[in-house]
């Protein structure tokens, strides 16, 4: 039997809600993805709260909400505890993701799923792994092997290879095969008939401009507006595609020498701008060539200017284009914009990706798009008169309460220690059965003695007199002296801790000045919500921005690939159903669109067994060098060993003969010029090689197609069998490794 592989969807599937899967190895279970909406509906999370607990590692593909956002509330409220494997950019990009959501919801509500320690607590758990690198896994996971590979999309995307046994498991979804300004496309092509191939359907049912033509669109509209006067909002996620966005327009503006300003908002704009500069070897092969010739970084941002709130745009008057977060205009300064801006004709909310069901974004992207939608507009304001006083109140009882319980603690611990040292016998401390003898000797000082009381102090019921207590505090000593805990000279001061921890943890000192505020901000406050209706006379538009394939061009790499089992999930209804019905028929016959938590088994079909060459037969095989490998013929039977291990073992009798096998490939100019250095007149001819006056050399085959890295091509001699004929074999045969 092969490796057992079992699918279980967690989230997002036969729908567009976020990405979740639980993907089983022989055992072992990987939780790729963990997606969360904007909206952040704990609802979605009730599959993956029931398999938390039993995941043993957690794959991330994308650094978007829709594919990590729900890690943070995982790990502290379901029991997810698992290792977590991501690429740089994923670990890096992700973390700025999920701080600008917490501070977006934190201005306007009392967000309480997960804090900025949660987040953190969370992604110290990633270990990052460069493209192609293969990491194995140890205990449980003993066999197995991941390897992140180039997906497009999002910047560190990752298409996830996990191999067993020699099958591969590919999982790979919002992959890209385009080759953009900052991202190189896929790799997905390169693997032919894996085991198994997990990827979505999201755009089955789509089909995409060329890219010129959409560019063209994008820039049109913003210029178009911005010379009648009128303001332009491009709701962009974080930090995905909204560094495409800021290159397309830092072009464009250069080549034309525009002045109109242009802004990216959000609370740690500076940080996705720093760390995109640092991350140029995972951008395309072009910013990469462009960095090591001119030294010139693509995101050197000279017409884009970086603001962390929206004072920053007061300051400049006239038309402005806005790049601001969230795309989904549920949160973030990118729906403050959008109320202020809607009402006036002359601008335009400019939509570069699909709104989230059931979010602002996707109601206005609907057609005909409402001309007035009711939002809640809340903001945070510090509180005045009897609410704080009230508040202050509240505190100092909280103090209170906390200081009593402190002090319990402490006379709980000493009664223990003093217990403790009355058992050990302690010669200092007189014993209770003495007591009433010797308090008759006391005479008139007996009664001095408990009439003494000690605020704070319990005295233990064997002693006779009040007792100050004594800790016996042993130091550590070590080579150099007293052991010290550097944790004991550090100011307690819980704002300054939590700030620290952030600049100097995650961001390296890159935090947005924003968002320092933001969490050093103690003033009591409270937030003021309202309901309004919002008159939309703006122009609505949708250019696909999203870095995704297009229906054509997914159904053109899924043939290419031919994995043995398919099995597809995020997607609308339709668009699956269409997606499985077409690879059916054109695929592979083994096409699986699982429901939600529904359990589907992909194990292969194929029997694979281990076993061992034994010394014995590696004594008598004789290796020929080809490159950098050494290649020979192997003739055996199957045995067992003493340990009863399956085992390779020499042939009882003689070898059976074989064909004589040629291995390696010729560049077909290569061998023109050593054919002319021995003399034989040589020319190409209708894309083949004339040797001499009849014999013709061609190569046949798809070069394209490719097994283990090798095109599978075959080189064809014709000509009629003479000395002339022989002689141009023999040159050509010396050109390969014979076996």
């Amino acid at each position: 039997m092969g490796t057992s592989v079992q699918v279980t969807p967690l989230c997002g599937v036969y729908n567009e809600n976020p990405l979740s899967y639980l993907v089983s190895i022989d055992g072992f279970n990987f939780l790729i993805d963990c997606g969360w909406n904007d909206q952040f509906d704990t609802s979605l999370l009730q599959p993956l709260s029931r398999v938390a607990s039993s995941v043993d590692a957690v794959l991330l593909s994308h650094s978007d909400t829709f594919h990590l956002g729900a890690l943070p509330y995982a790990m502290k409220q379901l029991g997810l505890s698992a290792p977590i494997y991501a690429t740089e950019p994923v670990y890096r990009l992700g973390l700025l993701t999920m701080y600008d959501h917490y501070l977006s919801r934190k201005q306007v509500s009392e967000f309480d799923l997960f804090t900025l320690d949660d987040i953190d607590s969370a992604f110290q758990n990633v270990t990052r792994l460069t493209y192609s690198q293969n990491h194995y896994m140890s205990g449980k996971g003993e066999g197995i092997v991941i390897a992140p590979l180039v997906a497009g999309h999002l910047l560190g995307g990752t298409t996830w290879k996990i191999t067993k046994d020699g099958e591969d498991v590919i999982y790979a979804v919002d992959f890209n095969h385009r080759k953009e300004r900052h991202l190189n496309g896929t790799v997905l092509e390169s693997f032919v008939r894996p085991a198994v191939l997990i990827t979505d359907a999201f755009n089955a049912l789509n089909n995409q401009p060329s890219r010129r033509q959409r560019d063209q669109e994008f820039l049109d509209a913003i210029e178009k507006t911005v010379n009648v006067g009128g303001n332009v909002l491009l709701p962009v996620d974080t930090a995905g595609r909204v560094l495409e966005l800021i290159l397309t327009l830092e072009q464009h503006w250069t080549q034309k020498q525009l002045s109109t300003p242009i802004f990216f908002l959000s609370y740690v704009a500076s940080s996705t701008v720093d760390y995109a500069k640092s991350f140029l070897e995972w951008m395309s092969d072009s910013i990469a060539k462009s960095f090591e010739h001119t030294r010139d970084n693509a995101f050197l941002l000279r017409k884009i200017k970086l603001v962390i709130n929206k004072s920053g745009l007061e300051e400049v008057p006239g038309p402005k284009v806005v790049m601001a977060s969230m795309a989904s205009l549920e949160a973030g300064y990118a729906h403050d914009i959008f109320v202020e801006w809607a009402a006036d004709p002359k601008n335009l909310v400019l939509f570069t990706e699909r709104g989230q069901f059931g979010t602002l974004a996707r109601i206005l992207q609907s057609n005909p798009p409402p001309k007035a939608v009711k939002v809640t507009m809340s903001r945070r304001i510090p509180l005045v008169g009897e609410e704080l006083a009230a508040y202050e109140e509240e505190q100092n009882r909280i103090k209170r309460e906390e200081a009593l319980r402190a002090t319990l603690v402490k006379e709980e611990e000493s009664k223990a220690l003093i217990g403790a040292e009355v058992i050990t016998g302690d010669p200092m401390v007189i014993d209770a059965n003495v007591t009433h003898a010797s308090s008759n000797a006391a005479g008139p000082y007996s009664g001095a003695f408990k009439d003494v009381l000690i605020d704070g102090f319990v005295p233990p019921s064997s002693s006779v007199a009040p007792m100050f207590p004594f800790y016996d505090n042993t130091s550590e000593w070590d080579d150099f002296g007293e052991v010290i805990n550097p944790d004991d000279y550090v100011i307690k001061d819980d704002n300054m801790e939590q700030l620290s921890m952030h600049v100097d943890g995650d961001l390296n000192g890159n935090l947005d000045e924003g968002s320092a505020n933001l969490i050093l901000d103690t003033t009591p406050s409270k937030v003021v919500s309202s309901e309004l209706t919002v008159q939309v006379k703006c122009s609505l538009l949708y250019v696909d921005f999203e870095g995704r394939s297009d229906g054509r061009s997914i159904k053109s790499i899924l043939a290419h690939v031919a994995p043995l089992k398919l099995v597809l999930v995020h997607g609308s209804a339709e668009a699956t159903e269409h997606l499985k019905q077409h690879c059916l028929k054109q695929v592979c016959p083994h096409v699986y669109a699982p429901q939600l938590e529904e359990t589907i088994d992909v194990t292969s079909d194929l029997c694979a067994y281990k076993v061992q060459l034994s010394e014995k037969l590696m004594s008598k095989v004789l290796f020929k060098k080809l490159g950098d490998y050494e290649i020979a013929w192997v003739d055996a039977e199957v045995g067992r060993t003493e340990n009863d291990m399956i085992s390779l073992l020499p042939l009882s009798g003689p070898a059976p003969p074989h064909k004589t096998v040629l291995v390696g490939d010729i560049k077909m100019s290569d061998f023109k010029q050593f054919l002319a250095s021995k003399g034989v007149q040589v020319e190409f001819a209708g894309g083949a090689l004339r040797c001499g006056e009849y014999v013709t050399i061609r190569k046949v085959g798809d070069a394209s197609q490719k097994v283990g890295g090798a095109a599978i091509q075959q080189i064809v001699l014709e000509g009629p069998l003479s000395e002339e004929y022989y002689k141009i074999r023999e040159y050509l045969y010396s050109h390969f490794y014979s076996l």
